[in-house]
C-alpha cells in the first residue's frame, strides 16, 4: 500500500469496511480524463479499485465511455458483454472476466452516474460473489 501512495500520492480520504481499506484520491487522469480513484486493500495487498471519470456533458460522457471502452478491448480483447450503445439514455456495460481478475465499465444515463471502471481481484471477486 505504501509502494501505491508513493506512485499515486496522498489520498484524501480512508475507509475501512469489512476487512477492506478504501483510499479515496482525486485529481486522477486515467486514459486521457479527468476522474477520482477508489483503491481497496487487504492484509495481502491491492484487491481492486475504481475509477469514477468526470463528464461534463452528454457527449462527452458517451466519447469517454468509447475513448475508454475501446483501449479496454485492444488490452485484453473481445467480452462477451459488450454493449454498442445504440440507443441512448440507458446503462452501457463492458466486461472481462479474466484469470486476472473482473474488470467491469459501466455507465447509467438515465441516472447521470459518472462512467466507473471497477476491478476486482480473484481473490476480492469470489468474496464479493459469496464464494
Amino acid at each position: 500500500m505504501n509502494e501505491f501512495i508513493a506512485g499515486v500520492g496522498t489520498p484524501v480520504k480512508e475507509d475501512n469496511i469489512n476487512g477492506l481499506r478504501s483510499l479515496f484520491f482525486e485529481n486522477i487522469v486515467k486514459f486521457g480524463y479527468p476522474a477520482f480513484m477508489v483503491a481497496y486493500f487487504s492484509q495481502d495487498g491491492l484487491q481492486g479499485g475504481t475509477y469514477y471519470f468526470i463528464t461534463n456533458s452528454f457527449e462527452e460522457i458517451m466519447r469517454c465511455y468509447t475513448d475508454v471502452q475501446n483501449e479496454l478491448l485492444l488490452r485484453y480483447g473481445p467480452t462477451l458483454l459488450l454493449d454498442l450503445m445504440l440507443r441512448e439514455r440507458r446503462p452501457y456495460e463492458t466486461s472481462w472476466d479474466l484469470e486476472t481478475g473482473f474488470i467491469l465499465l459501466r455507465i447509467d444515463t438515465r441516472r447521470n452516474e459518472l462512467i466507473s471502471l471497477w476491478y476486482s481481484s480473484p481473490a476480492l471477486t469470489r468474496m464479493l460473489r459469496g464464494m
